[in-house]
C-alpha cells in the first residue's frame, strides 16, 4: 500500500511542477498555477473516486495510488496557504480573499462536477 502511494506521489509532484511551468505567475498577482492545479485535481478526484469506489471496488491499490499518491502530490494545500499568506502580507487582501473563495468554492464545484460526470458515464 505504501509503495502504491509513494509511486503515485512520485508521478504527481512532477505533474504539479509541469502545470506551474505552463501557467506563469508573478509575486503579488493572482496565483493561477496553484488554482488551476487544485481545481483540476479536485475534478480528477471526483471522477477517480466514483470510478474506483463504485465500479472497481476490488482494485485494492488503485485508490491509494491515484487518489492519495498522485492527486495528493499533484494538488497542494500548502502552496495555497503560502500564496494566500504572501498576498495578505504584501497588502493584496482583496486578491487573497478572491483566491480563497475561488479555491474553496471552485474545489467543491470541481469535485461535484467530477462525480457527476463519472456517474453520468455509467
Amino acid at each position: 500500500m505504501l509503495g502504491a502511494i509513494a509511486l503515485g506521489g512520485a508521478l504527481g509532484a512532477p505533474a504539479r511542477y509541469g502545470v506551474a511551468q505552463l501557467v506563469h505567475g508573478a509575486p503579488g498577482r493572482f496565483p493561477w498555477a496553484t488554482l488551476w492545479t487544485n481545481l483540476s485535481g479536485s475534478l480528477a478526484l471526483g471522477i477517480v473516486l466514483v470510478v474506483l469506489v463504485e465500479r472497481f471496488p476490488p482494485a485494492r491499490h488503485a485508490r491509494p495510488f491515484v487518489a492519495t499518491g498522485f492527486l495528493g502530490a499533484y494538488t497542494t494545500y500548502s502552496t495555497f496557504a503560502v500564496d494566500t499568506d504572501v498576498l495578505v502580507q504584501h497588502g493584496h487582501v482583496a486578491t487573497a480573499a478572491a483566491y480563497v473563495v475561488a479555491s474553496m468554492v471552485g474545489g467543491f464545484v470541481a469535485v461535484w462536477l467530477g462525480v457527476s460526470l463519472a456517474r453520468a458515464r455509467r
